[in-house]
């Protein structure tokens, strides 16, 4: 069983699913957070909350060296530009050079889908509205594959706020595509994290009611 986890990204989105999840579950987790917006609601979920931005190699390497004794770091950021720069690649980047040298034997990382291979189960359109935040997503992908670290690589569809249906599910073929609930892919790094089948492994994240087209889905289950 994991014991204590380095969280980037729990401000929002699927890390704050994840922060949600790991404090149910009595897991330690130190989350790293840009800014102090989320700092409170990331203390009552019994997170350690450190200040440190992605961009920054330094704030990064302290945070982690600071940290103690880290059984895996979870990276979900991205998105939003800041001050004209990504964090997608940059930030990751920053993230897993710093576990590597900190001594953190694992990694898992959220990224997405239309990276890599499964750029092939996106429509041209959606390709080109986000090519620029898939390339950088793809280089953090890379970087990781190459690091030594042992990996999982998680890629959700289309993500969604709204109450999951506990549909999502776990698929290793790189052309399935579809939509996903964020607290599912939560649900599904956790999943993740606590098996060893999920070491060194891609995977794409999707709502099995929400899959584009009608391909025949064979599920990898963690």
């Amino acid at each position: 069983m994991t014991q204590h986890i380095f969280l980037a990204g729990a401000s929002r989105g699927v890390g704050r699913e994840l922060a949600k999840l790991f404090s149910a579950e009595k897991i330690a987790t130190t989350a790293m957070l840009r800014s102090d917006a989320a700092h409170d609601e990331l203390t009552a979920l019994s997170a350690t909350v450190v200040m440190g931005d992605a961009l920054d190699f330094a704030q990064v390497e302290q945070a982690i060296s600071n940290a103690g004794t880290i059984d895996a770091v979870i990276s979900t950021i991205g998105g939003k530009p800041t001050d004209g720069e990504r964090a997608d690649f940059k930030g990751n980047k920053h993230l897993i050079d710093a576990a590597v040298k900190a001594g953190v034997q694992r990694f898992l990382l959220v990224s997405s889908i239309g990276t890599g291979e499964s750029a092939a189960a996106l429509p041209p359109q959606a390709l080109e509205t986000l090519g620029a935040v898939l390339a950088e997503k793809e280089q953090a992908e890379n970087h990781l594959t190459d690091s030594g670290l042992i990996y999982t690589i998680v890629r959700p569809g289309g993500l969604k706020s709204e109450v999951p249906k506990g549909q999502g599910i776990l698929v290793e073929n790189p052309l399935i595509a579809g939509s996903i609930y964020r607290a599912d892919v939560a649900r599904l790094v956790y999943r993740c994290l606590q098996s060893e089948r999920a070491h060194n492994k891609i995977l794409s994240a999707v709502d099995r009611t929400m899959v584009y087209g009608q391909p025949e889905i064979e599920e990898f289950v963690p």
